[in-house]
């Protein structure tokens, strides 16, 4: 009887996949599914993200600019804040740009997350996600939308409308300024010109007489069935934001999911900035030397049965040759970020590396042989400032230093012998 319990159970399984998985390749029996398995599977990179080491984003960097939040960014600094989407003003984001924008980011971001981490269900994540959404939602707890649901986009409507029951004649009303007036008449979909009077005619109308009762004439083209039908604008509205909303939850998900390979990205976009081209060139030949090379590294386990200590190679070495090198030494790099180097033959070496290059950079000190073992920001700082003083004492000063020479071979410097030219002397 435990047989056709198996067989159901066993069938219950492969349907929930199919159903799950309705794009599954059927494998057909009289196929050759060995040759099949055997198939190395297609995946596209492009140059930039190296297999999946980097994300490859120049593209949504440009839309990103072209939102003019701001002023424009490095790709650096964008780097920093995509994964931030609640940095951005709740106002800016109902504009069409934004939203293909947020689009196109979740789009890239889904691809490359189903690229390096194929054996992920994506589905099951963005369902849990989904979820909680829906619950601080509904209890207006999302980072950057709150109290969305509450005001419907109405809040500077609110700010621009003025209360007619302090007002009793429209008089009394033209004594508040021409542009108040105006921003409140656009505010209800009223026409906002003419002469002050006639503004204050048009407002106080609003008072006592109700918006399906006024004259077309009074509203501007096209706005009366918006002010008239405005609970199903403010639905609209609230979907809108609620799917914007739902995006940057998800683009938030997918970025903690590869934050590591965000800030690799980082690190190697702000290393391409502090080398030339010569030095990329060069990087880039050693990394088609290394990729060659990796597939025969990777079938060599190293043995290592009494658990040595690694050299430079990544090989295991004596202890005594490990401790004679100082690898056990830790020494920390404030140029560079508190980061840590290991012996004092990586310390030394790192200096003309490119994390202390863009260390010195950003302080505005050249890397020359004078800062060499300099690790503080502050003495560094300070050397630079005795350089530059002693730069000042040793300038060069034509006046006193520059030579000149007479008829009779007597040699001045350029003070003196315009004096004595001046005179006649010479």
């Amino acid at each position: 009887m435990q047989f056709p319990l198996h067989f159901f159970c066993v069938c219950v399984k492969i349907r929930e996949y199919h159903r799950r998985h309705p794009a599954a390749r059927a494998v057909d029996v009289n196929e050759d599914y060995e040759a099949m398995l055997k198939e190395e599977p297609v995946i596209e990179f492009t140059g930039e993200e190296a297999f999946g080491k980097y994300l490859d984003m120049p593209e949504l960097y440009n839309q990103y600019n072209n939102l003019k939040f701001e002023k424009p960014i490095e790709y650096s600094t964008y780097l920093n804040i995509f994964s931030q989407p609640h940095i951005v003003p709740c106002k800016l984001k109902f504009t069409r740009q934004y939203k293909e924008y947020m689009e196109n980011l979740l789009e890239y971001l889904v691809y490359f997350f189903q690229r390096t981490e194929p054996l992920q269900d994506l589905d099951r994540i963005f369902s849990k996600v989904t979820t909680e959404f829906e619950e601080q939602w509904e209890n207006d707890a999302i980072q950057g939308w709150e109290r969305t649901s509450q005001e419907n986009g109405h809040s500077s409507a609110d700010h621009t409308v003025i209360d007619l029951d302090f007002y009793s004649t429209v008089d009394e009303l033209k004594e508040v300024a021409p542009e108040k007036l105006k921003e409140a008449l656009a505010a209800l979909g009223l026409k906002s010109g003419g002469t002050v009077q006639q503004r204050a005619e048009r407002l106080f109308l609003t008072k006592d007489t109700p918006f399906e009762k006024l004259d077309k004439r009074h509203f501007v083209k096209g706005s009366r069935g918006s002010v008239l039908n405005g609970g199903a604008a403010t639905s609209k509205e609230v979907d809108n934001s609620k799917e914007i909303a739902l995006m940057e939850a998800k683009i938030n998900k997918l970025c903690d999911l590869l934050d590591e390979i965000i800030a690799h990205t980082k690190e190697n976009v702000v290393k391409k900035q502090a080398l030339t081209y010569d030095e990329m060139e060069a990087e880039r030949e050693e990394e088609e030397t290394q990729a060659d090379s990796e597939s025969d590294d990777d079938e060599q386990q190293i043995y290592n049965p009494l658990k040595l200590p690694m050299g430079w190679d990544g090989k295991p070495i004596p202890y005594w040759l490990y401790k004679l090198h100082g690898l056990g030494q830790e020494l920390k790099c404030e140029i560079c970020g508190n980061y840590s180097y290991w012996g004092r033959r990586a310390f030394e070496r790192y200096f003309k590396e490119w994390r202390h290059q863009h260390g010195m950079r950003c302080l505005g000190i050249p890397n020359t042989k004078n800062f060499n073992e300099i690790t503080s920001i502050k003495e560094a700082q300070e050397l630079w400032k005795r350089i530059q003083e002693r730069q000042g004492v040793n300038k060069w000063r034509p006046d006193l230093e520059e030579e000149y020479e007479d008829k009779e071979g007597n040699i001045y410097n350029k003070k003196t012998y315009t004096d004595l030219q001046r005179q006649g002397l010479i």
